[in-house]
């Protein structure tokens, strides 16, 4: 069966999940998060992408990132794994696949769902119960976007900035936005926007998605079969 091509917009973020095969783990130490960071900015230099928002899992990654060319990320995505695959199974002696697959990634509206999936991305830690507040958390970007500490990977999307007038006003706006959780709903549709690799906001939105790329969207959910 042929693969369905990848959905992509310059200009417009979007939420990618990449997990480790059979849920295994693709960070055993802190050196392994460090490189694939490494690997990261590199690798966003070179195609074009700017990073907002990411958590790095024991066994998967989280990360909001908005490309300029329409198959920016699919690069993206290609040149970390290939450079981390070499480098993991170099480091460990083991060979063979690292990835589950081919990654997820669902084109986000910004008005509606932007800030939603920055807290989504960063509150990952905290839902997993390893931490009880993403601070805590050392391999996320809360401690970029939230505390403001200096980061050469991150690039504040227009709706970050849009919170304040000035940084610190902003990340207090942002700190606020943590103290209640992401609401069921904003939960749903981000996480079936990614199960089902679908644009995550509203009609509005996935008409602009479909009339800009020429093609018709579908919801994600299985026909009736009929009997012949």
């Amino acid at each position: 069966m042929a693969r369905e091509p990848r959905i992509g917009l310059p200009g417009v973020p979007q939420h990618v999940v990449q997990r480790g095969n059979n849920r295994q783990p693709c960070f055993y130490n802190e050196h392994d998060f460090i490189r694939f960071l490494e690997i990261l900015h590199q690798a966003l230099l070179v195609n074009d992408c700017a990073l907002h928002a990411f958590v790095l899992m024991t066994n998967h990654v989280h990360m909001l990132v908005t490309p300029k060319s329409g198959d920016g990320v699919t690069r993206l995505m290609r040149d970390i794994g290939r450079s981390y695959v070499r480098y993991f199974n170099d480091t460990y002696r083991r060979t063979g696949t690292l990835w589950e697959g081919r990654f997820k990634s669902s084109l986000i509206d910004s008005e509606r769902y932007c800030l939603a999936c920055y807290r989504y991305i960063e509150m990952n830690s905290v839902r997993a119960r390893m931490v009880s507040e993403p601070a805590e958390y050392n391999w996320s970007s809360y401690h970029t976007n939230a505390l403001g500490e200096p980061s050469d990977l991150i690039t504040p999307h227009e709706q970050w900035i849009a919170l304040g007038r000035d940084e610190h006003s902003r990340r207090q706006a942002y700190c606020a936005l943590f103290s209640g959780q992401v609401s069921k709903e904003d939960l749903e549709s981000i996480r079936y926007g990614m199960r089902k690799c679908l644009p995550v906001g509203g009609a509005e939105f996935r008409q602009h998605v479909e009339t800009t790329l020429g093609i018709r969207l579908g919801t994600g959910k299985r026909g009736r079969r009929w009997k012949r």
